[in-house]
């Protein structure tokens, strides 16, 4: 059945958002600008506010809720973990490690993975480990290794990290910035050929910007890079935070092409909305250049981690997610296509994931997501008049059409 976005509910005669926003403004640093809702309890692909009043939720937490919100079997390994043990640090081995760790070596095709927690922490670990292969396997000159990135990125606000970005919000101030990295226009393989030198470790992608608006590649790209990558000896790394684990129709977008990067960056829909997970996945040959000591993390793959991430990778096997993201998906942009010229001017994406422009004369993405909340769906803007839209993989075909029918109502 479809559940609509109801008029507000009025609960013990008091409208409680507005003072909850005004007390979330007064108690928190302000690094980010949420819409005023707030949210209390969730299911699937709705949301529920401190009010009464459900919305569609199409943003599923930039992909890490890619299963819905307290998906059953998800919520029951968390369960049964949580009666049991919860944490012992990495100075111990505990019974979920090795199971997690397998499961998700497998579903990447990869010798070996290294669990962290959140998506940053993984793109870090990418980062140093590439450094390290650099140093200890290809013959870099100390401390001169470079890693080529793409304009438009982004994989974290880290310090190292938005020392490569392009976006002034993530890097402005943070400065002095740490070096060693290379921007080249997302897209363009002559400019990251002439990039790669003698010095370069890696190459750090996404396969899909998620954060830049939904931006997919040139046809062949990831393939060049992967050639790229093979000809002039240095590793191919794919961030696939978001754009991995069935968001696009595929298990990663990189499956598009067929080309397997030589390190995955994972993260978000690996915790399966329950508790940060993250890893990087690897063969040997790269990940085993640490040692004891060189990188690590007190939560990183820990039982309860482990126990949901192990559910998320079964799911995954089932293939069930990656054909509904894919069929969906291609529901979707049919749908969202037929309103370019009617208020959208461009419409992109894979699966279940999808950037809008908005004509900007007609407003802003942010006055277009207020818009859409007061209609009942949830979705986020980004640079300027661009919506990112995507829902759970667990949404059903009729939840889909009304979020297009409300996007068009609004426009």
């Amino acid at each position: 059945m479809l559940h609509t976005g109801s008029p507000e509910v009025i609960v013990d005669d008091l409208v409680r958002t507005p003072a909850a926003v005004a007390d979330a403004e007064r108690w928190t640093a302000h690094n980010y600008h949420p819409l005023p809702v707030v949210i209390s309890e969730a299911e699937g692909a709705w949301v529920t506010d401190v009010d009464g009043k459900r919305y569609l939720d199409c943003l599923a937490g930039y992909s890490a809720l890619n299963f819905g919100h307290r998906h059953p079997s998800l919520i029951a390994a968390a369960h049964a973990q949580l009666d049991r043990l919860t944490l012992t640090s990495r100075a111990f081995i505990h019974d979920q490690f090795a199971t997690f760790c397998r499961g998700l070596a497998e579903l990447c095709g990869k010798d070996m993975v290294l669990p962290m927690n959140t998506g940053a922490e993984a793109v870090e670990t990418a980062i140093k480990v590439a450094r390290k292969w650099g140093y200890q396997v290809k013959g870099v000159p100390a401390n001169a290794a470079t890693i080529v990135v793409a304009d438009g990125n982004f994989h974290g606000r880290t310090t190292t990290i938005v020392s490569f970005s392009t976006d002034p919000s993530a890097r402005d101030d943070y400065g002095p910035y740490t070096p060693g990295f290379k921007i080249v226009p997302y897209g363009d393989l002559e400019a990251m050929d002439a990039a790669i030198d003698d010095t370069t470790v890696a190459v750090l992608i996404e396969p899909i910007q998620g954060e830049q608006g939904v931006i997919v590649p040139p046809p062949g790209y990831l393939q060049g890079i992967r050639d790229l990558c093979t000809a002039r000896g240095t590793l191919f790394i794919a961030d696939e935070i978001q754009s991995g684990l069935g968001r696009t129709g595929r298990t990663f977008a990189c499956d598009h092409e067929g080309v397997v990067p030589d390190m995955y960056v994972l993260g978000k829909a690996l915790g399966g909305g329950i508790v940060p997970v993250s890893a990087v996945a690897a063969d040997a040959s790269v990940l085993g250049v640490l040692s004891p000591g060189s990188h690590g993390s007190t939560f990183g793959g820990n039982p309860l981690a482990c126990a949901v991430g192990t559910e998320v990778v079964r799911l995954l096997g089932t293939g069930e997610y990656q054909r509904r993201s894919a069929e969906l998906g291609a529901r979707l942009h049919t749908d969202l296509s037929a309103l370019i010229g009617h208020g959208l001017i461009a419409v992109r994406g894979r699966g279940l994931w999808a950037g809008i422009d908005i004509d900007p004369s007609l407003m802003s993405g942010r006055e277009a997501c207020e818009r859409l909340a007061e209609h009942g769906v949830l979705a986020k803007d980004t640079h300027g008049s661009t919506l990112r839209l995507a829902p759970p993989l667990v949404i059903e075909p009729a939840e889909l059409d009304w979020a297009v029918e409300r996007l068009a109502a609004i426009l």
